[in-house]
């Protein structure tokens, strides 16, 4: 999966869905195309991918995160995992993980490996084995438009909430964490951090941290931002934006 067109189309329409919490049946905010082969109709492999979708539907809401593979032979496997937002309910999650499969067959049909997310949820699947691993390939970055009086300042305090929220997420065993900080008297300042569960403690660290220091590439002095990647993310914003 590239992520070669990741800053082409964000400033138009992406920004405006970060204003925005994203409701079931809305569009993902984004989503990558194996560059893996193609699978064929009623394959060992289409059949292998209805069942680890089936499953992950059937497994993933009930903590939030499911991991699976299914098939006998390893040109015909499928891996796949699915993680909710830490503070959704059962039935949201089981609502997006739901959803999530069917868009992205829709937008990747016949590819053999394919990520989607939304605010609520991330579905990815591949036909090779990446559990365990940090993803660097599937990555992008969203923004509000609106900058900030002083950027010097308000990135300085982004950097620390999101750090302390990073070390907050690694040590618990949801591998979530959300916090806030005053900016003044009448201003807060919201995060979130999370990683997928297949990882070790010290790796999601590791991506938290990686992706925290792409704040400058991202969001330099804007109002809200996130970086997403389908091992870890971090989301900001000037106003509450979690259940």
């Amino acid at each position: 999966m590239s992520s070669s067109k990741l800053y082409t189309t964000f400033l138009f329409s992406l920004t405006i869905t970060l204003l925005i919490q994203t409701s079931f049946g809305a569009e993902p905010l984004f989503h990558f195309c194996s560059s893996s082969e193609n699978f064929t109709t009623n394959s060992p492999y289409e059949s292998n991918l209805k069942t680890l979708i089936n499953s992950l539907i059937y497994t993933t809401p009930l903590t939030g995160f499911g991991d699976a593979s299914v098939g006998q032979y390893q040109n015909q496997k499928a891996y796949g995992l699915a993680l909710c937002r830490g503070d959704v309910s059962a039935s949201e999650c089981k609502t997006c993980v739901s959803e999530a499969p069917q868009e992205i067959l829709n937008r990747c049909p016949y590819n053999k490996g394919a990520i989607i997310w939304y605010d609520y949820c991330m579905f990815k699947y591949l036909d090779t084995d990446f559990f365990g691993k940090i993803d660097y390939t599937n990555k992008f970055y969203m923004w509000n438009l609106k900058n900030v009086s002083d950027p010097a300042t308000f990135n300085y305090k982004t950097r620390e909430l999101l750090s302390q929220l990073a070390q907050k997420a690694y040590v618990n065993n949801r591998y979530f964490a959300t916090g806030e900080r005053k900016l003044g008297q009448s201003e807060t300042l919201y995060g979130l951090t999370q990683c997928t569960k297949d990882l070790s403690a010290t790796d999601c660290k590791k991506c938290l941290d990686d992706a925290i220091n792409e704040l400058p590439n991202c969001c330099d002095g804007k109002e809200g931002g996130r970086v997403v990647s389908g091992s870890c993310n971090f989301r900001y914003e000037i106003y509450p934006f979690v259940n």
